[in-house]
């Protein structure tokens, strides 16, 4: 996030788009309901009318996967309206022209003809945000996991250079990370373009720093991906260790998926629980939770925090950073003779810039938020303030390109997929707790009153689900939350393996899944016999 979260009280106007935030942050989403409860205003862009929608101001119901071509609409109308900010622009700022040209021709009703959104109502929205004295937008996943994901965030980053939306209080492009420590994940190197600190492997510079520490040659070029990895499985790549992720039903074209584990001649999984993936492995460590753990996680805000065990971890169960340190011991690499996770993260603040000021003492209290380059630096809650990192912001010219497949007479009906509230992520955790049971005990499909009817389903009843990659049995569900010829579930329940279905295509420059669509054909069935 460029802004911290008490940030999120400060607007005037709010813009949410691929986020259903008081499900998936529930927390945090109290800060936008205290900034509306104190007047500020909220547009909110979802295929689906969630709980944040019921809140604002203009609502705009689009087509999955058509964000980008909204965007340059929204764009389209704030230079038409002399709304950009030109001294922000031309004072901070590069590539603007090109930009402000490419515009021109995306009009509010060529959006309409793409995203099914009112042309009136994609005005309302830019006036709104392009009038507003502070500005801030919020997205989660439902931007990113797209073939076009890179596309729809740079959209979003040119909304706010050409308002002048970004490095002040109250503004910013502010992504909601979507699993505990995944910014303090990629703060630390599990990028495969990056080593700790977003220090490029590309630079040689880099490259010699991390050779000294490790003591062996680096190659100087980027790593694959783990999609990259799962298509060499049994190939160019024989194991695998995964560590902390049920791969099996979080990853898209589960199929493809578990056929790349089982052809590993071995694999390797960390976890604290048994899950579908570590019941493939050949050997599984069993980690310590959080709560039994000493360490540190970075958040959504990028503020560096302490952990702390609270209680002692069950059996053989042990952290994760001392796990894979003795495996690296015992394929005799350098570097991992730490005593304890002080050492882990002192080393990660000596080698990141970001971090260079941190050191284990220093982040007992959890007051800072990096970048912080110095240790008499008081940490950074607002990015971007006066200056960008790399001098200008750049605007990108960006094209609409429709999702890797759409409907067709095969499959007439949109899929779109995400989380629920009661239940987090494949249920690991959530799915062993008798409450949350209770509340969610099985997985669901979201379908509108008149397609339940057209389509000959009952709510409550069941249907058959498949895409061109296979197909799921799913419970029917009546709700007007999902527009008509579009369908919702989440991802979380492995007897409903949703993850079959999707898988279409990858965004080409980070190799995320296009989760968010998939054309799929639904068709009611008797309910099935108990396994």
């Amino acid at each position: 996030m460029s802004n911290p979260l008490e940030d999120m009280e400060k607007p005037d106007v709010i813009f949410c788009i691929g986020t259903n935030m008081t499900e998936c942050h529930p927390v945090a989403a109290t800060r936008l309901k205290r900034a509306l409860a104190k007047g500020a205003r909220m547009i909110v862009a979802d295929p689906r009318r969630i709980p944040l929608a019921e809140m604002s101001d203009i609502y705009l119901p689009l087509r999955v996967g058509s964000d980008s071509a909204l965007l340059l609409g929204i764009a389209h109308v704030i230079a038409r309206e002399g709304l950009a900010d030109r001294t922000f622009i031309d004072t901070r700022t590069k590539e603007a022209d090109p930009f402000f040209k490419h515009i021109n021709q995306f009009t509010p009703q060529w959006a309409e003809l793409i995203t099914g959104v009112p042309a009136a109502d994609i005005e309302a929205a830019a006036m709104m945000f392009g009038q507003a004295e502070r500005g801030a937008i919020y997205y989660t996943l439902g931007i990113t996991e797209h073939i076009c994901g890179v596309d729809n965030v740079q959209s979003l980053c040119n909304l706010a250079l050409m308002t002048g939306n970004i490095g002040r209080e109250g503004t910013g492009v502010n992504p909601m990370r979507g699993q505990n420590n995944i910014q303090g994940a990629g703060d630390s190197g599990a990028i495969p373009s990056n080593y700790p600190g977003f220090q490029s492997v590309e630079d040689p510079e880099n490259q010699a720093k991390f050779r000294e520490l490790y003591g062996r040659d680096i190659d100087l070029e980027k790593g694959i991906t783990k999609v990259r990895a799962l298509e060499a499985a049994g190939d160019t790549i024989q194991a695998m260790l995964i560590d902390g992720e049920n791969t099996l039903v979080s990853d898209p074209d589960r199929d493809h998926c578990e056929h790349a584990l089982k052809s590993l001649k071995h694999l390797v999984v960390i976890d604290i629980f048994l899950t579908e993936t570590a019941e493939l492995a050949d050997v599984v460590f069993p980690a310590s939770s959080w709560a039994e753990t000493d360490g540190v996680f970075t958040n959504t805000e990028r503020r560096v925090q302490r952990v702390r065990q609270a209680v002692p971890s069950p059996g053989e169960a042990r952290p994760d950073w001392w796990i894979v340190s003795e495996i690296a011991k015992r394929l005799e690499f350098e570097g991992f003779e730490f005593n304890g996770p002080q050492d882990v993260f002192n080393e990660l603040c000596s080698l990141s810039p970001i971090y260079r000021g941190l050191d284990w003492d220093r982040i007992e209290h959890g007051e800072y938020q990096w970048p912080v380059p110095e240790p008499d630096h008081p940490g950074t809650p607002v990015l971007h303030q006066g200056e960008f990192p790399n001098g200008r912001g750049i605007f990108k010219v960006i094209n609409y390109r429709d999702p890797a497949e759409t409907t067709s007479d095969d499959y007439p009906v949109w899929l779109t997929t995400g989380r629920r509230l009661t239940s987090y992520h494949t249920r690991t955790q959530t799915g062993r707790a008798q409450g949350i049971e209770y509340l969610l005990p099985a997985e669901s499909l979201e379908v509108h009153p008149d397609d339940v009817s057209d389509w000959g389903l009952e709510n409550g009843g069941w249907c058959r689900m498949a895409s061109p990659r296979g197909e799921v049995q799913v419970r029917v569900r009546s709700t007007s939350r999902s527009p008509r010829g579009t369908v919702f579930a989440s991802f979380s329940f492995n007897d409903v393996p949703v993850n079959v279905l999707t898988g279409s295509g990858y965004d080409p420059v980070t190799d995320t899944a296009e989760l968010k669509v998939c054309p799929v054909r639904i068709e009611p069935i008797p309910e099935p016999e108990p396994a």
